[in-house]
């Protein structure tokens, strides 16, 4: 038996040793902000796992989830200097960059997933176009569930949001706090069951899988189905690194990430619906906004889109004017 374990082990060695030089690899890190479970991040798995397939072992991505590698506002930063490859990001962290990256976050402006899609068809051209000036090439965009607001006590008008420590993650939710009289702190996914177990915040907005990732029924009582905005995440990559590929692996991952995102905008969608029944079956109330909330936050919603158009000008009334003929 060991006669012939050595002459094998040897012939592996050599079969080794002349097949690895003609497989050269190249290895890109992909940051990410959100917990491996997450469909964000299960959708950026598959979609490194594609391009490895794709490529035979040419590309290795390896994603790094839950904020492991870089927090979530240091992402963009880190794939625009080359520190990473590649990332995914919330896109409206970077607002106060420039106000296009703050549209899908507009309350009320589309509040289903066909009107984001819709959206996103009429912004992707302006928000490719900023990203690139930037070092940074857009590979595929993928949507959260419809926001709500989470809460420890009944909030059936905007007044009763007075006062509340109120989570911020973004202009326009740190703008709601402003309007309601509530108090913004900013808070980050990955900071906030520490946030809500402390008590730093008792009140924030967002969607069904962060309150699930959060286990928010610890700590809240209450989700009101306000879908007030429907959010996207962005996967990018540095240009330079991009550029640097050969065509074959370059067309690869352009046919990989067309993929993640039509499987993404699915897979959003489908969890959605579990998220919010994962909610009602850990005891929270879950219950549409009162006549009276919802009133109240469309005029908000009003009231930021016209701050929103202010900001943004000529690009972002187009946007708007394209989505509103869509």
């Amino acid at each position: 038996m060991r006669h012939w374990i050595k002459p094998f082990a040897a012939g592996a060695a050599l079969s080794a040793a002349l097949v690895l030089p003609a497989a050269a690899q190249t290895k890109w890190n992909l940051p990410a902000a959100y917990p491996l479970d997450n469909p964000h991040t299960v959708n950026l798995m598959a979609f490194a796992k594609d391009v490895q397939t794709a490529t035979g072992d040419k590309l290795q991505i390896t994603v790094h989830p839950a904020a492991s590698l870089f927090k979530a506002p240091e992402i963009k930063r880190a794939v625009q200097t080359g520190q990473a490859q590649a990332g995914e990001v919330l896109i409206s962290l970077h607002e106060n960059e420039d106000p296009i990256f703050g549209i899908d976050v507009v309350p009320f402006v589309a509040n289903s997933y066909p009107s984001a899609k819709k959206l996103w068809q009429a912004s992707k051209e302006a928000v490719t176009r900023k990203l690139a000036a930037q070092g940074i090439m857009l590979l595929f965009a993928v949507p959260w569930g419809p926001q709500g607001i989470y809460a420890k006590q009944d909030i059936n008008t905007v007044a009763d949001m007075k006062g509340l420590k109120w989570r911020a993650y973004n202009v326009g939710t740190a703008r709601i706090a402003d309007l309601v009289g509530a108090q913004p702190v900013t808070i980050q996914a990955a900071e906030l069951p520490q946030a809500l177990a402390t008590g730093v915040v008792n009140a924030f907005m967002t969607s069904g899988s962060t309150g699930y990732d959060s286990k928010v029924w610890e700590t809240m009582t209450h989700y009101y189905d306000t879908q007030a905005w429907i959010p996207k995440n962005l996967t990018f990559v540095n240009k330079a690194a991009f550029d640097a590929l050969d065509k074959p692996t370059q067309d690869a991952v352009l046919k990989a990430a067309a993929v993640a995102e039509e499987r993404g905008w699915k897979l959003a969608e489908e969890k959605a619906v579990w998220y919010v029944d994962q909610l009602r079956a850990n005891k929270m109330k879950v219950q549409p906004p009162s006549p009276e909330l919802k009133a109240g936050l469309q005029k908000i919603g009003e009231t930021l889109t016209a701050d929103w158009i202010k900001k943004a000008g000529a690009p972002g009334q187009a946007i708007i004017d394209s989505y509103s003929k869509m």
